[in-house]
């Protein structure tokens, strides 16, 4: 039974609660805190050190260590949940429970039973369910589907990508669960298909069992390669991803302070040569960059996540998606258990949480 919300109407602002006050979280509560037509009503977190700076720059705002005042307040309609990815399911689980419209980080739980068991909650109770696929919200990203979507790249062979640092290392998940879902999200979005095979090799150099770097190849129903690097250890940041198509190619560089995404009018191409043969022509012409918002993602997230409660919308970063995202991470993981063999997407797979 949902219990303890009071209905949300068009004209009175939307309370939101943010769990979770740690690396991350601070990020987004200062977007939902500026959003027009949300009040941010209550800071959680189970350490009072990470509450109370949160908790002083918010005077107006209640601030607890237990979760429990925030389920308990009817006037209370959504909550943004930024804790321990182990936690993800159990909260957003009694969030729903409690008639909440909820914004959790990625991934959405550690198994595919437990995700889509909330995606179901949340469509049985007509309850606002977002992943924070934060870049799914971004305007660059937003910019290269636009691209793709056109057909200006004709069909497209590959993408590769890149997401390495040093750091930040997770204690309770691998670089599978922690960087991995930036990229899938990204790429099933872009692509609009969800890949059917996945295969990974990975190690653990720094941990005792945690991998710390992966390297993941994915397979598309449409044929596309997708290859992903993803590190806590590295020698500098870099988030860099290459798109190559039939007629055209795009780099897209989120580290680049002003020209993020550029669009290579580069190619192959074969022309008939004598006696029925055929041979390679390169073509290289100019390369664009297209102008870009430059609003912050996460205030499209913040103003995304208000729109769909208010209007019943089903998020761009929808809790199908969501349920994606852990099935690839899933597949990725199995593969990694199995030498590096390919493993299908969509199988039916046993209760399996992250790696202790």
């Amino acid at each position: 039974m949902q219990r303890g919300c009071s209905p949300v109407n068009h004209i009175a602002p939307v309370r939101v609660a943010a769990v979770g006050c740690g690396y991350w979280g601070p990020n987004v509560i200062r977007n939902l805190s500026e959003v027009p037509g949300f009040e941010l009503a209550w800071v959680c977190d189970a350490d009072p050190a990470r509450l109370a700076p949160v908790a002083t720059r918010y005077p107006t705002t209640r601030a607890t260590t237990r979760i429990d005042d925030i389920f308990a307040d009817p006037t209370v309609h959504a909550v943004y949940i930024a804790t321990p990815v182990s936690s993800h399911y159990r909260f957003v689980k009694r969030a729903l429970d409690f008639g909440k419209h909820v914004l959790v980080e990625k991934p959405l739980a550690t198994t595919v039973e437990r995700a889509e068991e909330l995606a179901e909650i949340a469509r049985a109770r007509g309850l606002t369910l977002l992943v924070g696929h934060t870049f799914v919200f971004s305007p660059p990203v937003r910019k290269v589907k636009e691209l793709i979507d056109s057909g200006m790249l004709g069909p497209i062979y590959y993408v590769e990508t890149t997401r390495v640092n040093l750091g930040l290392f997770q204690k309770d998940v691998s670089v599978l669960w922690d960087l991995g879902p930036h990229d899938v999200s990204i790429l099933n979005y872009w692509l609009n298909e969800v890949p059917t095979h996945v295969s990974a090799r990975g190690r653990s150099y720094v941990g005792e069992a945690l991998e710390d770097v992966a390297f993941l190849t994915l397979e598309y129903p449409s044929g596309i390669l997708a290859q992903l690097q993803i590190s806590w250890l590295a020698p500098s940041k870099l988030r860099r991803t290459s798109i190559v198509g039939r007629q055209k190619m795009i780099v897209y560089d989120d580290l680049e302070p002003v020209e993020k995404v550029k669009i290579y009018d580069r190619g192959v191409d074969r022309q008939p040569a004598s006696f029925g043969e055929f041979q390679l022509t390169y073509r290289s012409g100019d390369i664009l960059s297209p102008r870009l918002d430059t609003t912050e993602p996460l205030r499209i997230e913040c103003e995304h996540f208000l729109e769909c409660i208010r209007t019943g919308r089903t998020p761009d970063a929808s809790p199908q998606s969501g349920v994606d995202v852990v099935r690839v991470i899933h597949a990725a993981e199995r593969s990694l258990r199995t030498g590096g063999s390919p493993q299908p997407v969509y199988e039916p797979v046993a209760a399996m949480e992250p790696t202790p």
